[in-house]
């Protein structure tokens, strides 16, 4: 009888046990944060949170880890065995989309949504430059000119009320820019593969096979569509040529997501009034390039994702991630790996 209680009582006893052995923790490399944010994360979840400077010291410590925050490289990824989750500081993941990671089964995530605010802030102050011709008056200002007649004739203001903006790409930045643009008195056309719920703010939604109808119609395009195979040269001779004349071109996603020369073209024939880039291709714009001649395209070195708010915002997803992560639940901002966002 004691021997049948025993038998009963041994996996019993062994759950107990076994709950009473301390659980190995993830193991998560970090990149890029200060010691206080690591610190912090520490805090939010049960994870070894390891920091390392470079690539080269995330490789002496990938090995055996479980996660990895901010940089990601076809070598790291390699080198990371046990690898279940990378997290990395950008919306753009084209950069990422090598076959180690786009067959593995590492979940990426990435920043989409959270830099939206400062981007579409960046593209609506690009298209307020060229259309309230701050481009032209502020360089002024080292002359200290007044040129106030050649701003009431020749070179007047134009004012956004009334005008069409099409967004081509319309997440969690486009959303935005659409959003802004609305506040201003436009019409906004949002051009994106997926359905798109009403919005108020919106006024038609279409596919991109659907681009060459909308187009004549656009006073402004904005570009915010990720860099994918499908949306490389996306705005091309074509596009442009479609485009009114006199209307804007604004990039704020990825550089080869429109054709340079196709723009250069436009430009030179004067079917766009300007332009305004914060991406381009290649980056950085080398010298001598044409782009640069231009007195009507207003170029910014790719800082649109830039803002004093951005750092806090990527705490708060990467705390509530490594979170969900130790816990075994649903991660936020995933990609779908295959379509690149």
């Amino acid at each position: 009888m004691n021997r049948i209680r025993l038998a009963w009582l041994a996996p019993c006893l062994l759950v107990l046990t076994s709950a009473a052995w301390p659980q190995t923790k993830p193991k998560i490399v970090v990149t890029g944060l200060t010691p206080a944010e690591v610190t912090e994360l520490a805090q939010a979840a049960a994870a070894d949170f390891i920091p390392v400077a470079d690539a080269d010291e995330a490789l002496g410590e990938i090995s055996d880890a479980d996660a990895l925050l901010g940089i990601c490289s076809q070598e790291l990824v390699r080198a990371g065995k046990e690898l279940r989750w990378i997290q990395v500081y950008s919306a753009g993941v084209d950069r990422y989309r090598f076959p180690e990671l786009l067959s593995s089964d590492i979940t990426l995530t990435n920043l989409k949504i959270l830099q939206g605010p400062e981007i579409a802030d960046h593209a609506l102050a690009l298209l307020l430059a060229l259309t309230r011709r701050l481009n032209d008056i502020i360089p002024r200002r080292a002359a200290q000119e007044w040129p106030i007649e050649e701003f009431r004739t020749t070179r007047r203001p134009i004012e956004l009320h009334g005008k069409t903006a099409v967004v081509i790409g319309f997440g969690g930045i486009g959303t935005q820019i659409g959003q802004r643009a609305a506040a201003f008195g436009m019409k906004v056309i949002a051009v994106d593969p997926k359905d798109i719920p009403f919005l108020f703010f919106m006024d038609r939604a279409v596919r991109p096979d659907q681009l060459h109808e909308v187009l004549p119609q656009a006073d402004v395009v904005f570009m915010a569509v990720p860099h994918t195979p499908e949306s490389e040269r996306m705005m091309g001779n074509a596009e442009f040529e479609l485009m009114k004349q006199g209307s804007h071109f604004i990039a704020v996603s990825r550089g080869k997501t429109y054709d340079k020369g196709a723009l250069v073209k436009a430009l030179d024939e004067q079917r766009l009034a300007g332009a305004g880039l914060d991406v381009t291709d290649p980056e950085p714009l080398p010298k001598g390039d044409p782009l640069w001649e231009f007195e009507n395209v207003v170029i910014t070195p790719h800082i649109a994702g830039q803002s004093d708010h951005i750092r806090d915002r990527r705490q708060a997803l990467l705390k509530e991630n490594a979170r969900r992560f130790v816990d075994g639940k649903p991660l936020l901002n995933i990609v779908d790996k295959q379509k690149g966002y």
